[in-house]
């Protein structure tokens, strides 16, 4: 076929009439809508005459030169063919007048059987779909409310204590013979069993003598007096609470027989903040550089923390009146959509690999209700950004992949293409419009600041580990935990990257 030709024909199908049809929308929840379509026989015939008419000039019917075959023999000889082709033309072109024209926002692709849809010989063609939707509400009103915001001040022994954390990343590991204490690090397997039977093994670990153990979908709540004392080649058998949000429903909230046998005891000694040690964790050229350095990671932190605190005010307030329902698929396909939304602005606000796998392994054990909170709030703040035309720059974006960049010691252009690769830029996205509204809201708010008193509720230490409890088929992995290569963070990466929760 020749270029004009094609040019000829694509002009044909630009020009093509809109197509004829009878919608018919119900609403069975709140986030999913049922589409009866309906085109009329006319339009079918419509459709196939054009098919026939391009094929027929070029049309190979043995017997016959090229394009020479009476356009009845080629009727027959290519039906199937063609009708398959109008079908899928007829599919297209009305699903997109149904999703631009109709009333509803939708969120998802269209869900029915390709292959059980017929084109009729005589009569109207008729299919039918599920498709979620943005849910319909009443945007709350969001002006002059009264919001307390609470306020961290970072102390100097704050710095020293996040400080020692970071110096502890670099410190030197000795094996001993010695019963561990709380602080040492164990290099564990484990066996985690239910009436005797093995559930699942995990391999070599390395973890933190803490006062908890956090699983992916479990705890080990008294793994610091369980393990305090333990000496190396010792075994020492507790119990793992499984999470309530865990896959298999009949053991949410079930204990479970845990083995740990400890294959080391390792003692940390940190290293001196010699000027050949500052400059090789991150050119620093002094020790005071280092604290300024540390602190502004906390201030982050602190920030984050804050923002998270309002922000959870401020949606507390405005889910109270905006009531729906959300569809259990939606919420189950965007749980782990949301953990890498989250885990983004992790990175950003300056926290380390530490506190990331503590806060995945807490959303796990409760994906479906962290997930239906995060959807709730992300509609509203969503409606109520379209109604004040909030939207995310390019300088937005430019300045979290900045922050992103800082904390994984990653140029700025590599942690973009990785963002792209993966599909995470609508996730930026929709992070930074949130923000944005917050803010908004905030503004318009009647703020009063509260300091934080950090010793209040204070709770025990955790160490988290990525590992499932029950069987799994699929063991998630967060993306953006990893480096391209898939490889975990190497831990001689700038301290910015190791720097834990105040």
């Amino acid at each position: 076929m020749s270029t004009s030709t094609e040019n000829q024909l694509t002009d044909v199908a630009e020009e093509k009439a809109p197509l004829k049809l009878e919608i018919k929308v119900e609403s069975p929840q709140a986030c999913l809508r049922e589409v009866i379509v309906t085109i009329p026989h006319s339009e079918v015939e419509r459709y196939l005459k054009d098919a026939y008419d391009e094929l027929v000039p070029e049309a190979q019917v043995p017997g016959f030169r090229s394009g020479r075959a009476p356009r009845k023999l080629v009727e027959k000889q290519f039906r199937d063919r063609v009708e398959e082709q109008v079908k899928g033309a007829l599919l297209m072109d009305s699903l997109a007048q149904v999703t631009e024209d109709d009333s509803f926002n939708a969120i998802g692709e269209p869900d029915f059987d390709y292959n059980s849809i017929k084109i009729p010989a005589s009569g109207d063609f008729k299919f039918q779909f599920q498709i979620e939707v943005r849910p319909e509400f009443k945007t709350p009103e969001w002006k002059g409310m009264s919001l307390n915001k609470p306020v961290e001040e970072i102390a100097d022994e704050d710095v020293q204590e996040a400080l020692d954390r970071v110096l502890a990343r670099y410190g030197s590991l000795e094996g001993t013979d010695a019963p561990a204490e709380t602080g040492d690090k164990l290099l564990i397997t484990a066996k985690f069993k239910k009436d005797g039977k093995v559930l699942s093994t995990m391999d070599e670990e390395r973890v933190d003598l803490n006062d908890r153990l956090s699983l992916s979908d479990g705890v080990c709540e008294d793994f610091g007096s369980l393990m305090t004392g333990v000496k190396e080649g010792e075994t020492r058998k507790g119990k793992v609470k499984v999470a309530d949000g865990a896959s298999d429903e009949a053991m949410q909230g079930q204990e479970v027989d845990a083995e740990f046998h400890v294959v080391e005891v390792l003692k940390l000694e940190l290293p001196e903040m010699t000027e050949e040690f500052l400059g090789e964790l991150g050119d620093f050229e002094s020790e005071q550089e280092l604290r300024d350095f540390v602190r502004d990671s906390l201030t982050r932190q602190a920030d984050y923390r804050t923002q998270q605190a309002v922000r959870k005010t401020v949606v507390d307030l405005l889910t109270g009146s905006a009531d729906f329902e959300l569809p259990a698929t939606l919420v189950r396909r965007q749980t782990a959509r949301e953990l890498e939304r989250k885990v983004l602005e992790l990175r950003r606000s300056g926290f380390d690999d530490d506190m990331i796998r503590r806060f995945v392994n807490a959303s796990r054990q409760n994906a479906q209700a962290t997930t239906e909170s995060a959807l709730r709030e992300h509609f509203i703040l969503e409606q109520i950004a379209e109604e004040e035309k909030i939207d995310a720059e390019e300088a937005d974006y430019a300045a979290e992949i900045a922050l992103i960049a800082q904390q994984s010691d990653m140029p700025e252009r590599r942690v973009r293409a990785r963002l792209e690769k993966q599909g995470q830029m609508d996730a930026l996205r929709n992070q930074i419009v949130e923000r944005k509204v917050i803010e908004l809201v905030v503004e318009s708010a009647k703020v009063t600041e509260e300091p934080v008193d950090k010793k209040t509720g204070e709770e025990g230490s955790e160490f988290a580990v990525y590992h499932n409890v029950l069987p799994t088929k699929d063991a998630e992995v967060i993306p953006t935990a990893k480096y391209d290569d898939g490889s975990a963070p190497d831990t001689e990466k700038k301290p910015t990257e190791r720097d834990t929760e105040d």
